[in-house]
């Protein structure tokens, strides 16, 4: 890559050079759209108890975030190209390993395996991001193509590869996407130029840095809480297993048009105001969840934090630039928001009280207040250390 033009920072990256990098990261991020259909059927093939269900779920999505943390911080853009074939091999064979495992230990390290692969591989799109002057349109582009994605394989495995082939052939499937998508491994820029400074720990170790990420973590854990114990919250209210199920199916619909939607937004919304309004529905609809609604209530509640899910992402972009200038935030984004939809449920979970899943929601309208209230706190630091300045 060569020094930026009037888009970029650093580097001039083609528009097929930038949608293969965002591909990348979109397969990496794939499993988080399928794992309701994935591991679904790992459950009701007995390959999991609940319980084990849950720590297969937590350990991809925890090992996601630190993958991608670990590639963005600790390894140097250079040989992009070939970073991402191995990337995609790795998580390739661990898909393999997931559909030939046995045992829930050998399933929990598999998808742990699988998980930093995955992360590895949202680094690639998300350091190409952080390079952008208009990373967060980019990033609007980045979560649209990601949940099409999610989409039409969730759709394919659900309709044909399971009902065919069970879940072993739906974790094939994700292999063999990997493996077609060394194609365009060699299509990225095969050298991120460096940002103007270093990046470094140093750059997240700071006031504003930190609130930032707490804000897009709370966030997410509010969204990882509800959307994890759904269905048992809906059949607290009369609501039956496949009905959620359709809501859930419909939901990964609206998160697309949510993403669209914020992709042509962005520019014309004030950050603050787009995460603080975001905070205010999440929180609402929590709470609506908890009250007891009829189905004409929970499908409106589902579906508006759906829209929501993917709708903040572009502006929560925007915060951690404002908090580092260096960038070097923006590319723990991906941490923050996994974490979250990690934390989420085991947090809920230590609150639920026999067969009442109340506190569930309860507690993703705390997470939302705190999110809110972490954007606060954050606003005063950056006026402060305006005033230092």
């Amino acid at each position: 890559m060569q020094p930026g033009n009037g888009d970029w920072l650093v580097g001039s990256p083609t528009g097929l050079e930038l949608a293969a990098a965002l591909w990348l990261g979109s397969v990496g991020l794939l499993i988080l759209g399928l794992q309701p259909v994935l591991l679904g059927a790992l459950y009701t093939e007995g390959h999991v108890s609940g319980d084990e269900l849950a720590l297969v779920a937590t350990a991809e999505m925890v090992a996601i975030a630190i993958g991608s943390a670990v590639v963005a911080m600790l390894l140097s853009a250079r040989n992009m190209r070939w970073k991402s074939a191995v990337l995609l091999v790795l998580l390739a064979i661990a898909n393999v390993w997931t559909a030939h495992a046995l045992s829930p230990g050998m399933l929990i390290t598999a998808r742990a395996a699988a998980g930093l692969a995955e992360g590895g591989l949202v680094a690639i799109a998300t350091e190409l991001i952080a390079r952008s002057r208009r990373a967060e349109r980019i990033g609007g582009y980045f979560v649209t193509m990601q949940t099409l994605a999610q989409c039409a394989l969730a759709l394919l495995a659900a309709l044909y590869v399971i009902p065919a082939a069970g879940s072993a052939g739906g974790f094939n499937l994700l292999a063999i996407v990997c493996v077609a998508s060394l194609v365009v491994a060699w299509i990225v820029p095969d050298e991120y130029a460096d940002l103007p400074k270093e990046e470094n720990f140093a750059n997240v170790l700071t006031v504003a840095s930190m609130t930032a990420l707490s804000c897009v973590f709370c966030y997410f854990m509010f969204f990882g809480a509800v959307w994890a114990f759904l269905e048992p919250i809906g059949g607290q209210f009369g609501i039956d297993g496949r009905t959620v199920g359709l809501i859930v199916s419909t939901s990964l619909a609206v998160q697309v048009m949510g993403a669209m939607t914020a992709t042509l937004f962005e520019a014309r919304i004030d950050y603050r105001i787009a995460i603080t309004a975001i905070g205010v529905v999440a929180m609402v609809s929590s709470l609506v969840l908890a009250s007891g609604p009829g189905l004409t209530a929970f499908w409106v509640a589902a579906l508006v934090m759906g829209f929501i899910l993917l709708f903040i992402v572009p502006y929560q972009i925007r915060l951690a630039i404002t908090a580092d200038e260096t960038r070097t935030a923006v590319l723990l984004v991906p941490a923050a928001q996994l974490f979250g939809l990690a934390v989420g449920p085991i947090a809920a979970s230590l609150l639920i009280d026999g067969k009442d899943f109340r506190p569930v929601p309860e507690f993703a309208a705390a997470s939302a207040v705190a999110s809110v209230a972490l954007l606060g706190l954050f606003i005063l630091a950056t006026r402060r250390r305006g005033a230092t300045a």
